[in-house]
């Protein structure tokens, strides 16, 4: 496994420089030349760059190791899943308010706690202790909702309200995140492996290491983020929203109000829509699977002495492989719809979860064809991130779409912790011994719901058979963001 795992990490990076090329021969960037030309815009989007950088970087530090941190401290698989559950169901409660708290700390402010509940959540690994593992996971599960929903709600409300800038600017600056976003991700996998592995400083290591980059993002908020918000005026902590009335009053609506009415308006629009309901359906059973997937992937690999930290930037790499091969898809010279992608994604999610089924029998490991599996799998991922944002582009309205994508969320999680629990179950049923057939079952069961996922995209595909909003109509696809 060790050879074969550089191996692969030397063809898969070589494989994303050759798609890259070929990639930006046949469909050139297609940035606005004002957005790029204007010495205002590319400083704010610097400014903003340069924090939320280091914010993904240091959530990428801590997955290589994390599994095998509790590994390293004797607990249980079964113990372990317990503790992904914690996470996950943190992320389930704790998503409501992610999306209120910019309105109502301040989006500045909600960025800062972000850095400190991140740095104290990695701070937690440096203890044995169960229940503080436990505090760790329910203060990541806050952190990664805090991730996706304040630094955007930052960018976007500086880039309409305050600097008035086009909203047709704000994808380049998210396209430019996103780009860095991969490799970002394939480079915390070396790092994280040379710090545990090569230096033998262990599997802490890398989260650690967060915490510096945590602090330095909190430190260009601080300092960068004030300085601009001094220059361009800044924002209230306490956002409020004026309504007409029929009778020609004016009704103030506080953040807590105007976040109940975007959730409420979002179940409308997914209840009302039934398009919108099946892309809900088909995202909820693809990325449940891939946090089922996050947590397995290290217990079916490591006893068989693969690099980790190698391993998991051959897994980043395929994903922005599967990234750089939907743009070439959807280019002018293939012109493959974003829906067929899609659907392409879903079969082979399925086929590799089939496979692990396979690779994954109990007293007959086969890594190999694991590993492989794996790798086929995030390439899926790859290639279905761009396309379910595009479909979610055009048939979610932009002012309902936090609201839908929050009720989008809910059952993913809620699949994905059933999935750990019930993984518990089947372990500590066994005397909480290792290496039984709960993985194999389990992989069995995300094969099921990936195939009840591709249902769900055939159905939305053959409701929406003449619908131009599900097709591309220029040379690329949108929404191009891991």
């Amino acid at each position: 496994m060790l050879v074969t795992t550089y191996l692969a990490i030397i063809f898969l990076l070589a494989l994303c420089v050759g798609l890259e090329i070929t990639a930006r021969r046949l469909t050139p960037p297609q940035s606005t030349p004002t957005a790029v030309a204007n010495p205002a815009f590319r400083r704010f989007q610097s400014i903003f760059l340069r924090a939320y950088l280091l914010a993904l970087w240091a959530d990428w530090l801590q997955g290589p190791y994390l599994y095998k941190l509790y590994r390293h401290y004797s607990f249980l698989e079964s113990q372990i899943a317990i503790l992904y559950v914690c996470g996950l169901a943190s992320c389930v409660l704790f998503a409501p308010f992610s999306g209120w708290l910019p309105q109502a700390l301040g989006r500045r402010q909600t960025c800062l706690l972000f850095c400190l509940s991140y740095s104290a959540c990695c701070l937690t690994k440096l203890s044995r202790d169960y229940f503080v593992l436990i505090v760790g996971r329910v203060l990541g599960g806050l952190s990664t909702s805090l991730l996706t929903t304040s630094f955007e709600a930052w960018y976007v409300y500086r880039h309409v309200d305050v600097h008035d800038f086009p909203k047709e600017w704000i994808p380049s600056t998210f396209t430019k995140a996103a780009t860095w976003n991969h490799g970002l991700a394939v480079g915390a996998g070396l790092v994280a492996n040379l710090l545990a592995e090569w230096l033998h400083l262990g599997p802490v290591a890398p989260f650690l290491l967060a915490v510096p980059c945590l602090l330095c993002c909190g430190w260009v908020v601080l300092t960068d983020w004030g300085k601009e918000e001094a220059e361009g005026g800044p924002e209230g902590g306490k956002q409020t929203l004026l309504l007409g009335t029929p009778n020609g009053g004016v009704t103030r609506l506080s953040a807590k109000a105007r976040f109940s009415r975007s959730c409420h308006e979002g179940l409308r629009c997914l209840m009302s829509d039934r398009r919108v309901m099946l892309l809900g359906g088909v995202q909820a059973l693809f990325e449940s699977v891939l946090y089922i997937f996050v947590f397995l992937w290290t217990p079916v690999l490591d006893p068989h002495g693969p690099p980790l930290g190698i391993v998991f930037s051959c897994l980043m790499a395929a994903s922005m492989a599967g990234s750089l091969l939907y743009r070439l898809a959807t280019s002018t010279r293939y012109r493959l719809q974003p829906g067929h992608v899609l659907c392409l994604a879903v079969l082979m999610a399925f086929f590799s979860l089939f496979m692990l089924t396979f690779s994954t029998a109990p007293g007959q490991p086969r890594p190999h064809e694991s590993f492989l599996a794996f790798l086929l799998l995030e390439l899926a991922c790859g290639l279905y991130f761009p396309a379910v944002s595009f479909l979610q582009g055009r048939v979610i309205p932009e002012e309902k779409r936090a609201g839908v994508l929050a009720w989008f969320r809910l059952p993913l999680n809620l699949l994905a912790c059933l999935g750990l629990l019930a993984l518990h179950g089947e372990v500590s049923g066994t005397g909480g011994g290792e290496g039984g057939s709960g993985t194999r079952h389990m992989f069995g069961g995300c094969a099921i719901m990936m195939l009840a996922a591709l249902m769900a995209v055939v159905s939305l595909f053959t409701l929406g058979r003449n619908d131009t909003d599900l097709r591309l109509e220029g040379t690329r696809g949108e929404g191009e963001m891991y």
